[in-house]
């Protein structure tokens, strides 16, 4: 199968406000207003723990069958740790991103608990932004005029 690409515009509003596009649709990120922005949207690494939610909810719904799981609803809860004082450059020893992010799963299915972890690890390894976050890409920057 050829390689799928995928893409993001991301311009300024106003201040830390930003508007976020991919094909036809559009989203705002903003950041809390104890962290300069004016708390219009969620801010970037809660957008970034709903995108790894959304795709292990999605990679559960598609394989489920597959898998013989009998799903009947599926729940994510995301918490991310993140030391502010890293990106603020306040401490360098601070870690700029999350040092852990944990995820709760809540699985209702007519399985063992056994076949439910089974699939719980098997969302986890197939998940695109969980791969992604695990083992980062090739990370290019181009600047343009």
């Amino acid at each position: 199968m050829a390689i799928e690409k995928f893409e993001a515009v991301v311009e300024n509003v106003a201040g830390l406000k930003v508007s976020c596009k991919s094909r036809d649709f559009e989203f705002i990120l903003d950041e809390p207003k104890n962290l300069g922005g004016t708390d219009t949207g969620m801010n970037p690494v809660e957008a970034l723990l709903n995108s790894l939610g959304a795709c292990k909810v999605i990679v559960a719904k598609s394989f489920a069958r597959l898998h013989k799981i009998k799903l009947k609803n599926i729940r994510i809860e995301l918490e991310g740790e993140l030391d502010p004082d890293g990106f603020m450059g306040k401490n360098p020893n601070a870690k700029i991103g999350f040092s852990k992010i944990t995820t709760n799963f809540f699985i209702e299915a007519d399985n063992t608990d056994e076949e439910i972890a089974n699939f719980v690890d098997f969302i986890n390894r197939t998940c695109p932004v969980a791969d992604t976050i695990e083992n980062g890409p090739e990370m290019i920057s181009n600047i343009i005029k």
